[in-house]
């Protein structure tokens, strides 16, 4: 037997940060963003003078292993924009000739662990300056899916796996080596990742440092299913807006 409408649980779909003003946050906004990666290009100053001319923001790559290929990140609250406005742009544009390479497509939406202490901050302006941040060019990008044994984990073990893994981040993040872009992409995907990272920084080699170090903790080591293909570049274009 069904059960009762009135017995179903209400679903709360907003994000919730930390107390503000002594007031819980919540919203119902987030950021959705796609990475596309190419091959084929000859060059890219007819690319980024194409972007010039958009009213989007976006981020150019050069891609660190292949002498032909970019990337294009885009983002929009409204995850239209990604089948209609970019769509058309890419079909009409100087990327129409360029070989998309599937394989590396990354898309996720911002959301809040729950305490963050300026949740639309968080949610729609923090991925932007990191990905657009002049003073760090070089990027890794990356998706993730964890094992289904994680899932099954009491929640406090569960907060201590993910507090190794998160010190870690912390730790690259405040000593201006790396700043984390994350994203939730359940879904989103063909290939049923859970999320997207993006790492950004002045250097590569801390990246590559930072994505080392994650390695050894329980959650990487123990609990992760799938993680990449990763996408390493240096951006040539940045426009938040």
């Amino acid at each position: 037997m069904a059960t009762p409408p009135s017995e179903r649980p209400k679903l709360d779909l907003r994000e919730r940060g930390g107390p503000r003003g002594g007031e819980p946050q919540f919203s119902d906004r987030r950021l959705f963003m796609q990475l596309l990666v190419f091959t084929g290009a000859a060059g890219e100053n007819n690319l980024i003078a194409e972007l010039q001319n958009q009213d989007f923001g976006s981020v150019l790559y050069a891609d660190l292993n292949d002498p032909k290929g970019v990337a294009l990140l885009t983002w929009s609250e409204d995850p239209s924009f990604f089948v209609e406005r970019l769509r058309t742009f890419l079909r009409g544009s100087a990327f129409a000739p360029l070989q998309l390479r599937p394989e590396l497509t990354m898309i996720g939406r911002s959301y809040a662990l729950g305490h963050e202490p300026n949740l639309e901050d968080w949610l729609l302006r923090h991925s932007i300056r990191a990905a657009c941040n002049p003073e760090s060019p070089w990027a890794i990008w990356y998706p993730l899916r964890r094992a289904g044994a994680f899932s099954a984990l009491p929640p406090e073990e569960q907060r201590t796996i993910l507090r190794e893994h998160g010190t870690i981040g912390f730790s690259y993040g405040e000593a201006g080596w790396a700043t984390d872009i994350r994203l939730a992409c359940f879904g989103l995907d063909e290939h049923d990742n859970d999320f997207v990272i993006g790492l950004t920084g002045k250097q590569l080699f801390p990246l590559s440092s930072c994505v080392q170090a994650m390695r050894k903790t329980r959650q990487t080591s123990q609990y992760m299913a799938n993680l990449g293909p990763f996408f390493t570049g240096k951006a040539l274009f940045q426009r938040s807006e």
